[in-house]
């Protein structure tokens, strides 16, 4: 099977690094140079790390390397099997993106989505293979982390969904079976735990250290949610709580006013180097 990424960002890249390194050829396609380039970068250093560690030999990287190429061109991708889109989080691109592979890759290829939470039925249906498409939400970092959460909408075939489920499998990866829904399964329970968790130190309940102890050490979770919406983004955490309250029209998916109140700061986390925490 030959694999299509479609961005070189962080989640990109993890799927790509995945797949080239269960032997899998990919194109990794983005719009420029500079986003190639940058995007090899970040799978060599990952790479690299492997190496540091023992777990991979100059020679393997070499093996893996030798099964990426890159592209601008989405004429490029006529002939893959399998495309995942890792884009933005922003439907009228993704959407864009699917009409034009639509008439350029071949009408058997299977088209997926990477999207956390957007409404993957909207996407199928600027296509006119509503019947291949699908959604496989990995998680971040994609190198790391087992889970895919594969999504089915009404119309994706029973074929194509056992196809996807194997597929994870190949690559070392445990798949969950999910019916569309917004959030899927971990966001629609992360997510507004998190909001929770916001709600928590704005009320002064608690400092922000003392409620990431108290998950850690009450609910066994590795890392308190405050320290993970600045790990996610605490634009990423708003953007899905505004999805998730759009689409349920339900008050308890209200993004707390703290959270608005960083993101229109720039206080997005660690890539902005202050969140709820400070970065060097």
């Amino acid at each position: 099977m030959k694999v299509a990424v479609i961005g070189s960002g962080t989640m990109g890249c993890g799927i790509a690094q995945v797949f080239i390194e269960n032997e899998f050829e990919v194109i990794l396609k983005d719009i420029d140079d500079e986003c190639l380039k940058r995007g090899k970068q970040i799978i060599e250093k990952n790479l690299d790390k492997k190496i540091r560690k023992g777990k991979m030999t100059y020679e393997d990287k070499n093996k893996v390397m030798n099964n990426l190429t890159l592209t601008k061109d989405l004429q490029d991708l006529k002939n893959v099997d399998l495309v995942i889109e890792a884009v933005s989080e922003n439907m009228d691109i993704k959407k864009e993106i699917f009409r034009q592979l639509d008439n350029i890759v071949n009408d058997k290829a299977i088209f997926a989505t990477n999207t956390s939470t957007l409404s993957i039925t909207e996407m199928a249906f600027e296509t006119t293979r509503p019947d291949r498409f699908i959604g496989m939400h990995f998680f971040n970092p994609a190198q790391v982390m087992k889970l895919v959460e594969v999504i089915s909408t009404v119309s994706t075939s029973n074929e194509i969904e056992d196809k996807i489920l194997k597929l994870c499998r190949d690559i070392q990866k445990t798949p969950v079976k999910v019916n569309e829904s917004p959030g899927f399964i971990v966001n629609r329970l992360l997510i507004p735990m998190i909001n929770e968790a916001i709600g928590v130190l704005s009320d002064n309940v608690a400092t922000k250290e003392e409620i990431d102890t108290a998950m850690k050490l009450g609910a066994a979770h590795p890392m308190g949610p405050l320290e993970l919406s600045d790990l996610i983004g605490n634009d990423v955490v708003l953007n899905i709580m505004e999805i998730l309250y759009k689409e349920f029209g339900d008050d308890k998916y209200r993004p707390h006013p703290l959270l608005r109140k960083m993101v229109r700061a720039n206080q997005l986390g660690r890539k902005t180097k202050k969140g709820f925490y400070e970065y060097e």
